[in-house]
């Protein structure tokens, strides 16, 4: 079993059953046609807190070995009944969810991006609302929506049940909350390794990227939009969903995370050092103001390559170009803070 269930001392034992997750739930990630699977009519939810909450944990994110019982006290307080299980391989995270949904009311993920990630599918295809216990390196999605990296802190915006409806991003049929790219980021993925993120924390994303920056070279792409076909030499193209990425980057100035919208940038630069020059643009999202810097706003882009590349969603290597992109509009429900 991937997934093995851990539970703390905080729900009646009689209450405490076991579901078994279904083996024949996979995540839609179809990379011939990029539709993307249709999860079907989602159930419209309260807009309050959860009375019986699956606490999914990955132990092996950055600090989810650290994860207790009094981690989730505030939402034994508030009256919901947590019933925690741990996993070790974060692609079974949406076949739980799914095999869970008759039982709860409520789904929480205790780990970083990549776990979030693989919970996308699950949650369209249930409707189930989303808590966020940040555990990860870069907390990108929590970063986004305003939730305190504290987990006692981030387990009480769950326990005041304020939601929002939020987009995803969607790429050869695969989700995604924050970015997906194409280049440097992905090749910042493969060598961003869990004993970097562990032992260098947020300070592994800069230390990795200025190794990857000068193995990279520049790559030929075609940047579709409906409107126009666009030839480009790139470092990188990044199309993001959400607000911010890489353990503090902006992808864009007006970028929000349930505007239904998508947004698209190239870092079309004539010498990776110009890049450590952008730094500060870029984890602000005005660097559309370099001339380097190509940006477009939209619902769908298609990005082609000579050969294929592998795209990054959110910290994973899921899929590669040819690379179809869409918003998923208010695809998701999270528990998040009140505005």
């Amino acid at each position: 079993m991937l997934i093995t269930r851990w539970r703390i001392p905080v729900a009646p034992a009689d209450r405490q059953r076991e579901i078994a997750p279904d083996p024949a739930f996979a995540m839609p990630c179809d990379d011939t046609d990029g539709a993307g699977a249709d999860p079907g009519p989602r159930r419209n939810r309260a807009a309050s807190p959860p009375t019986r909450l699956l606490v999914l944990v990955n132990r092996n994110s950055r600090r989810g070995a650290a994860f207790d019982a009094a981690m989730v006290a505030p939402l034994v307080e508030a009256g919901i009944e947590p019933i925690v299980e741990t996993c070790d391989a974060p692609a079974e995270v949406s076949a739980r969810i799914v095999a869970a949904a008759a039982e709860f009311d409520g789904v929480a993920i205790a780990g970083g991006d990549g776990t979030l990630n693989s919970a996308a599918a699950g949650l369209v295809a249930t409707g189930l609302p989303l808590g966020i216990l940040p555990f990860g390196t870069a907390n990108d999605l929590a970063n986004t929506l305003g939730i305190p990296e504290d987990p006692a802190e981030a387990a009480r915006v769950i326990a005041r049940g304020h939601t929002r409806r939020i987009d995803l991003g969607e790429v050869n049929g695969c989700y995604f909350f924050n970015v997906a790219s194409v280049g440097l980021a992905a090749e910042l993925t493969r060598q961003l390794t869990g004993e970097r993120k562990r032992r260098w924390g947020r300070l592994a994303y800069p230390l990795t990227a200025l190794r990857a920056l000068f193995d990279m070279r520049p790559f030929h792409a075609d940047v579709v939009t409906p409107a126009e076909r666009t030839r480009v030499l790139t470092l990188q193209i990044t199309v993001g969903n959400g607000r911010h990425y890489g353990g503090g980057m902006t992808v864009a100035e007006a970028a929000e995370i349930d505007d239904g919208q998508l947004d698209l940038f190239s870092l079309e630069l004539r010498s990776p050092w110009l890049l450590v020059r952008m730094l500060a643009d870029l984890r602000r999202g005005s660097h559309g103001s370099w001339r380097e810097v190509r940006v477009s706003r939209g619902a769908g882009f298609e990005i082609r390559t000579r050969r294929s590349r592998q795209v990054s969603c959110d910290g994973e290597l899921i899929t590669t170009t040819p690379a179809r992109f869409r918003v998923r509009p208010a695809a998701v429900t999270v528990y998040a803070p009140s505005p």
